[in-house]
């Protein structure tokens, strides 16, 4: 099958297409025809030779893909083949075929494409992952989401919402408009403004109650002063850097909770408790157009080293997607 291979550690001039041998589905698996794959920063990573795969995993790129189930392994329950399915990989989604443990995946909803279905899963469940499993948002909560332009801060902005919360979304000067169309209750260009006085004032000192923290370092000490007593604080990325001064007397004095995020290297099990607590609670609400994945561009596999160019850039708004099958 065609697959994005990466031969050295690099920029994105090193990927290219070349062939690889075709997955096998092991217990309780199934092959994907991969119609649409999207990217992530963690593609960009293992790019580089920074972040590998988790033992046992495809050492290919791709964290989430969208397509029809074409085989099935020993021990299926209940997928079946010409499933229209999208689905959380821990690799290999830039290929023609993938093999997923069956648990894993969710339904494409009528409403949706494959290129819609492929940017729904790493931020879809990460988002709400964030903000429900580990945030514990309820409504009315105050909720900061930065880099809400983003597959993941799009995602959170909506079902944050969704849920009742009033959102403080952040995002550089260029997306604010396209992050206003989300509807948080007030976006916050980082350039111009600083988030956590916002914050501040919008609570009347009293802070936000959760904060959706996909930079890092960078923004550490500026979240310390604008949680909330009681507040949990989710760490989902790491842009701005992985290091930063804590003053644990805050903390405790606040009470407040510092939560870490990860999905490609949880279990199994872990992972399938992702989907079904999504399927559960969200995925009608992608049925019914409520909640939207946000496509910045679509690319072809031969032109993977401009998507990975794009989204280097920090030029999207939304999720880049891959066609790979038509």
């Amino acid at each position: 099958m065609r697959a994005v291979v990466v031969r050295t550690p690099g920029g994105p001039e090193v990927l290219e297409l070349g062939e690889v041998p075709d997955p096998v589905p092991g217990e309780r698996e199934v092959v994907i025809d991969v119609h649409a794959a999207a990217l992530n920063r963690a593609d960009l990573l293992q790019r580089r030779g920074v972040y590998p795969p988790p033992p046992g995993a495809s050492t290919l790129l791709g964290l989430e893909c969208a397509g029809t189930v074409s085989s099935l392994g020993p021990g299926i329950a209940s997928a079946k083949v010409g499933d229209r399915v999208m689905a959380l990989l821990p690799g290999g989604g830039y290929a023609e075929h993938v093999a997923v443990h069956e648990q894993l995946l969710l339904p494409i909803p009528d409403a949706l494409d494959f290129v819609q279905g492929a940017a729904v899963p790493e931020a879809f469940l990460t988002a709400s992952e964030a903000l429900f499993s580990l945030g514990r948002v309820l409504p009315g909560d105050w909720v900061l989401i930065h880099a809400a332009a983003s597959g993941v801060g799009s995602a959170a902005v909506q079902l944050a919402r969704l849920a009742g919360a009033r959102v403080i979304a952040t995002t550089s000067a260029g997306k604010v408009e396209a992050v206003r169309a989300l509807e948080p209750e007030r976006v916050v260009a980082r350039e111009n403004e600083d988030f956590a006085s916002v914050a501040l004032e919008l609570t009347d000192g009293r802070g936000v109650d959760v904060i959706v923290d996909l930079v890092g370092g960078a923004y550490f000490a500026k979240h310390q002063t604008c949680l909330a007593v009681l507040g949990r604080h989710v760490v989902v990325g790491l842009v701005g850097g992985a290091k930063a001064e804590l003053d644990l007397g805050r903390v405790l004095a606040r009470r407040s909770s510092i939560l870490g995020l990860v999905m490609r290297t949880r279990p199994v099990a872990d992972k399938i408790g992702v989907v079904e607590r999504f399927r559960r609670q969200s995925l009608h609400r992608l049925a019914d157009g409520t909640l939207k994945p946000l496509v910045d561009s679509v690319f072809s596999l031969r032109d993977v080293a401009l998507a990975h160019a794009r989204m280097e850039a920090n030029q999207n708004v939304g999720k880049i997607v891959l066609e790979i099958l038509p």
